[in-house]
């Protein structure tokens, strides 16, 4: 049988796909950010993975999400992805987190030995508690900023968090992270796109109030950002 992995293995080398295959990985945030993120680290080898969201899937996710169909609907997003990711790789040691993690919760997440986190939250106040509580732990963090309202692929960037412009998302992050004396040391992928309000409507949701307009690959082109980050460093590339 052909090695699934062969291709891989020919551009990074064996040792370094062993690195990917001892790591071990917290994504949180399954959305069109997450979700990519999550199966481009499957498909490089990454052996361990714990992925949360307690989000469920509708139809306004089939637009950029992963895990979307018309047969998901109604689904938990994590389990659909972990249906899918062990269909990549049998072998994959998946932790799925299905409920929704409250920041003053975010702590017992980080109570494993992870090699790399990946934020993919869209909501503000967990997204400072998880990143803030990373940096603490001395744990490497990638985060994603936002990728809605915008539409031009050639204005992503990787960037420390102190480098980030023209990102609302981004500037309202900064500041909460100054107020806990974070400034900077946190990766992050962001445009510089400047975002078009006409693009943004109010909602009536839980944990958010208002919403962007998305197109297909942006935030496809963010999660393998992250998932880049990841994987270079960790094989040294």
């Amino acid at each position: 049988m052909e090695n699934w992995s062969e291709r891989t293995i020919l551009l990074i080398g064996k040792g370094n796909f062993k690195t990917l295959q001892k790591a071990n990985i917290l994504i949180v945030g399954l959305g069109g950010v997450g979700g990519y993120a999550c199966e481009h680290l499957c498909r490089a080898g990454i052996g361990n993975m714990t992925i949360v969201d307690g989000d469920i899937v509708t139809p306004s996710n089939r637009n950029r999400q992963i895990q979307a169909y018309v047969s998901s609907e109604n689904q938990k997003k994590a389990l659909v992805l972990e249906k899918r990711l062990l269909d990549i790789n049998p072998d994959l040691n998946i932790n799925v987190i299905s409920d929704y993690i409250p920041a003053h919760e975010m702590k017992k997440l980080l109570q494993q030995n992870f090699d790399y986190v990946v934020d993919a939250i869209d909501t503000l106040l967990p997204k400072v508690e998880l990143i803030e509580l990373a940096v603490k732990s001395n744990l490497k963090i990638v985060s994603s900023m936002g990728a809605g309202g915008k539409t031009d692929p050639m204005q992503i960037k990787i960037s420390d968090i102190s480098e980030t412009y023209n990102c609302h998302l981004a500037r309202v992050l900064r500041k909460r992270l100054r107020r806990r004396k974070i400034y900077s040391g946190i990766t992050t992928v962001f445009s510089s796109e400047i975002r078009n309000k006409a693009f943004e409507i109010s909602i009536n949701e839980k944990y958010k109030k208002t919403t962007l307009g998305t197109i297909s690959y942006l935030p496809s082109i963010f999660g393998s950002m992250c998932a880049s980050v990841i994987i270079r460093e960790l094989c040294k590339l």
